[in-house]
C-alpha cells in the first residue's frame, strides 16, 4: 500500500467488526486508514468489512501512535472504548477500574499525534466516571475522573465539547441514548 503523506488518515480505535468505520466512511467519503482491536475475531470481521484499511490485532495500550501514524496528520481519531462498567445496564455489580481507564488512550493520541480531531463514543453515563470505592463507582466523587479527562484535553490545546444523542432520532432501531465527546485542535 502507497501512503499518501499528504491526506490526513482517520484512526479507528476499539474497531469491533466495522460499524463506526463505515458510519465514518460514509460520513467523509474517506476509507479508514488504521483499525486497532485486540480481538482476533473483530477484526477478522473488520478486515472483510474494510479490505484496505491497515488492521491492528492488539491491545490499544501496545499501540504506539507515532509507529502507526508512520509521519501521517491524523485527521480523524475516533474511540469507542468499551461501555459496560459504566452503563447502568450493568446494574449494582462490581466494575472494573482497567477497562474504565480504556477512554485514557485518547490522550496519548493527543499527546502523542495531536489528531485534529478526537471522538469519543460511550453510554451517558461516562460522565459520571469518577473514582471507586469498594468495586464500585464512588457516589461522592462522581465525575471527578471525567472532569480531569476533560482538563487534561485542554491542556493539550483542544476544545472539548459533548452532547447525548439518541440513535432513533438519526434512523438507527433503538431509543439508546449516547454520548459524543468531540475534541478539536484545529480553532
Amino acid at each position: 500500500m502507497q501512503l499518501d503523506l499528504f491526506r490526513e488518515i482517520i484512526v479507528d480505535n476499539f474497531a469491533g467488526g466495522g460499524g463506526a468505520s463505515t458510519g465514518i466512511e460514509m460520513a467523509t467519503g474517506l476509507n479508514v486508514d488504521v483499525a486497532i482491536n485486540h480481538d482476533p475475531a473483530a477484526i477478522a470481521m473488520h478486515k472483510a468489512n474494510h479490505p484496505h484499511t491497515e488492521h491492528y490485532c492488539e491491545s490499544v495500550w501496545d499501540v504506539d501512535p507515532v509507529e502507526v501514524v508512520k509521519g501521517r496528520k491524523v485527521g480523524l481519531c475516533w474511540l469507542s472504548p468499551d461501555c459496560k462498567h459504566f452503563s447502568k445496564a450493568k446494574g449494582g455489580k462490581p466494575v472494573d477500574k482497567t477497562i474504565r481507564g480504556l477512554a485514557w488512550v485518547a490522550l496519548r493520541w493527543a499527546a502523542t499525534v495531536k489528531p485534529r480531531v478526537i471522538i469519543l463514543e460511550n453510554v451517558e453515563e461516562f460522565k459520571t466516571w469518577g473514582p471507586l470505592k469498594d468495586g464500585k463507582p464512588d457516589p461522592d466523587r462522581k465525575g471527578y475522573t471525567f472532569k480531569s479527562f476533560v482538563k487534561q484535553f485542554r491542556k493539550h490545546g483542544y476544545e472539548i465539547a459533548w452532547k447525548e444523542l439518541r440513535a432513533c432520532d438519526f434512523g438507527a432501531p433503538t431509543t439508546r441514548k449516547r454520548l459524543f465527546l468531540i475534541a478539536r485542535c484545529d480553532g
